[in-house]
């Protein structure tokens, strides 16, 4: 894990900054943590070359209380609160983002681009087939600086694009919305600013919950009238693209609201942007996305996959959202003791869920003996149910080919190399 006599390497633009520092060339491995009794940090990148320590105070796993307390709206609950032998208060990190905004508050760093890939912690109930942990990786994204209005945002979603695209994953959407639009969505439907918080919330059921719940929890448990939700419900179940953005921009009572009409301006703005990248076929605008943590100020994204189900295996493939992220340009004012704010941007990729899904694309296992014979794997093939067994001897290699077998008939047939998964494809179709 790297020699910890040698000499940390620390970016001398990021002063120290953990994770890929992008204004450098090339730029730095991400850092991942190597124990808990200090800040030293190892570097890992299968692309950029050997570990390398870096110092950098801002990813210990552990941090005080406070410090992650009053940013995670409801889901606060799901931060593991610790207490160390000399009575510190202290909590696990929940995400990787208040970290980098408390790190750059405490270096007053202004402009920044960096990634970051590490362990957090959410104390919630495992759900292993959906992707589900208390203990995963997160690979982040940010983007902190004053910047032309969008174009960083445009390019979080651009990177989220390329990388579903690039992992071949199925069909995706992106949903993106603005938390301004929907402040200003509870304002014209009579909610109280007090709960504004808590019914962005709600909302954000959505996509777990029909709406009849979600009203019904508004209702019931928060406290709100049934007419305004009812009108809630007329704005946040509408989704689509510029077409919708327009609409809603001569919408006589938002129109009327300056923080919703800032919101779709900078929306309008984000959907030109993305039309030049060429990706607004998987972008869509949803009022009923919400992301219900605290720390959000304004453009809100949320990666899902369409095609969450395989033919090839028992049971279907439902891992939820594989990303998400937004702007979030306070929250590094909440750190710095004059209240100085930097604008800032993120995405957060669940790589713990997207491998989830990989590995149930393809089922595949080799039978590893000292002394291997082919007629004890094939009983084993047998043995265990295993459909198709892929055979390479010097033979098939010399040829080109793979010698598939019908395990259950029996039947063996060459493949040419290039065809074998279009082949083992069509053969496990129903």
């Amino acid at each position: 894990m790297g020699d910890r006599g040698r000499r940390p390497r620390v970016c001398p633009r990021s002063k120290g900054a953990v994770g890929g520092c992008m204004s450098c060339s090339p730029p730095h491995a991400p850092a991942q943590l190597v124990g808990l009794g200090g800040a030293e940090l190892c570097a890992l990148s299968p692309v950029l070359g050997d570990p390398v320590p870096q110092s950098c105070p801002t990813s210990l796993l552990t941090s005080p209380q406070e410090t992650l307390m009053g940013k995670y709206g409801e889901d606060t609950k799901l931060i593991y609160e610790l207490q160390d032998q000399g009575g510190e208060l202290l909590a696990l990190r929940y995400d990787l983002t208040v970290p980098f905004a408390r790190y750059l508050a405490m270096n007053k760093i202004t402009n920044m681009k960096r990634y970051h890939v590490a362990k957090v912690y959410r104390r919630d109930n495992p759900a292993t087939t959906r992707g589900r942990y208390r203990e995963f990786y997160q690979c982040d994204f940010d983007i902190a600086g004053q910047f032309d209005p969008m174009i960083p945002d445009a390019e979080c979603l651009k990177i989220v694009h390329e990388i579903l695209s690039d992992l071949q994953l199925g069909d995706f959407l992106i949903k993106v919305n603005d938390r301004r639009i929907l402040n200003g969505v509870f304002a014209i439907c009579g909610i109280p600013e007090s709960k504004f918080i808590t019914t962005c919330s709600t909302v954000d059921k959505l996509d777990k919950m029909p709406w009849e719940e979600v009203k019904s929890e508004m209702v019931g448990e928060k406290g709100l009238s049934p007419e305004a939700v009812d009108h809630i419900g007329e704005y946040v179940q509408l989704h689509g693209g510029l077409d919708l953005i327009e609409r809603l921009l001569q919408d006589p009572k938002l129109s009327q609201n300056k923080l919703a009409k800032e919101g779709l301006g900078d929306m309008k703005l984000l959907f030109e942007y993305l039309t030049l990248f060429g990706i607004t076929g998987q972008i869509s605008f949803d009022l009923s996305l919400a992301r219900g943590l605290d720390y959000y100020t304004g453009v809100i994204f949320e990666a899902v996959l369409l095609q969450q189900e395989n033919d090839h295996v028992e049971e279907p493939v439902s891992v939820g959202s594989v990303a998400g992220g937004g702007r979030y340009d306070g929250l590094v004012g909440m750190f710095d003791p004059k209240g100085r704010k930097v604008p800032c941007v993120g995405v957060s990729i669940g790589i713990e869920r997207i491998f989830s899904i990989l590995e149930q694309r393809v089922k595949a296992e080799m039978l590893y003996k000292k002394d291997p014979k082919l007629l004890k794997q094939l009983q084993y093939c047998e043995d265990m149910g295993i459909p198709l067994a892929a055979i390479v001897g010097e033979q098939e290699l010399t040829d080109g080919v793979v010698k598939l077998r019908d395990v259950a008939r029996r039947e063996e047939v060459d493949i040419p190399r290039e065809k074998l998964a279009d082949e083992i494809r069509r053969r496990l179709e129903p």
